[in-house]
């Protein structure tokens, strides 16, 4: 199939998700970063079925190098373990550009409930959980999503009991513990990083196995206790499979050195995530590597889509 850009000499990247998403966001500021090398580059925004929709589209264009996609933690290493058939193969449909941010996952809870339940760390939390089993309940932004399974990782390493309340997308499960509908979420920090900040959300822990530099007042799940714990939100640049070696490195050449830019550090901090530029082949063994955890942790999870 013909790149819908190639007519017009536009570079594409398509993002699997709606407007107004880190992954859209960064994709905005990185077309910006590299029409200078890349002439007009344009963000195509292909939302559906987990990013589903998005990986598919872009796996059907044609490698010339018009088209990029964003590939993301949940499409390209969770996904292939939670639906039973993905219209993508995400080891053999595409090949690697560069890793674009990372961004730390956090457990968060409202004042609210933090005075209500005398919470004022991790180690509450988890303490009140197993005084009180099923009573505590977290939302998610979807069965299956990342929250989902850091949350059953919480549990079994734990040994906790909480009630999954899965929402239609992150965003309505944080804006139901804002409401005091749920209790916690553990939600990107991308997200939740604005309520932090303005004193609508206490993080009580990161899930990486480092503090952020972004927030580093906040403790890891591992510094809490927790052996074992490191998950976060990751995204990059992919073409289609068909995409020439050279033309994968001049992509790589472009973008990498956008993101390594004091500016783009500052954008990015903005929404709570960090650059994070690698090659190609550093990037195809980070997606390998979280491909096996997550293996893992659906499994731990239960989690299926049908």
């Amino acid at each position: 199939m013909t790149s819908a850009c190639a007519a017009t000499g536009e570079t594409a990247i398509i993002v699997p998700y709606p407007p107004g998403g880190p992954l859209d966001v960064s994709a905005r500021a990185l077309a910006d970063a590299v029409k200078d090398k890349l002439g007009t580059t344009i963000v195509e925004n292909r939302p559906g079925a987990g990013g589903n929709v998005g990986m598919s589209t872009a796996k059907r264009r044609d490698g010339d190098g018009k088209t990029l996609v964003m590939g993301a933690v949940a499409t390209l290493a969770i996904n292939p373990h939670l639906y039973p058939t993905l219209p993508y193969d995400p080891k053999k449909d595409f090949k690697s550009v560069t890793l674009v941010a990372t961004a730390p996952n956090v457990v968060v809870i409202t004042p609210a409930f933090a005075e209500k339940n005398n919470i004022k760390n991790l180690q509450d939390l988890v303490a009140y959980a197993k005084a009180n089993p099923g009573k505590l309940n977290f939302a998610s932004g979807g069965n299956g999503s990342a929250g989902h399974l850091a949350a059953a990782l919480l549990q079994k390493r734990c040994g906790i009991e909480m009630t999954h309340i899965p929402f239609n997308g992150a965003a309505q499960g944080l804006l139901s513990v804002l409401a005091g509908q749920t209790d916690l979420i553990i939600d990107n920090l991308a997200s939740a990083a604005g309520n932090i900040r303005g004193g609508k959300l206490i993080a009580l822990a990161v899930t990486t196995k480092a503090r952020t530099p972004l927030m580093p007042e906040i403790p890891t799940v591992e510094e809490s206790g927790i052996p074992d714990f490191d998950i976060y939100t990751w995204f990059g640049l992919q073409v289609p499979a068909s995409t020439p070696d050279d033309v994968v490195q001049k992509l790589h050449d472009a973008f990498a050195p956008a993101l390594a830019t004091e500016e783009m550090k500052k954008r990015f901090e903005g929404f709570g995530a960090t650059p994070a530029p690698m090659t190609p082949a550093e990037f195809d063994k980070l997606i390998a590597d979280e491909y096996a955890k997550y293996d893992e942790l659906v499994e731990i999870s239960g989690a299926k889509v049908d």
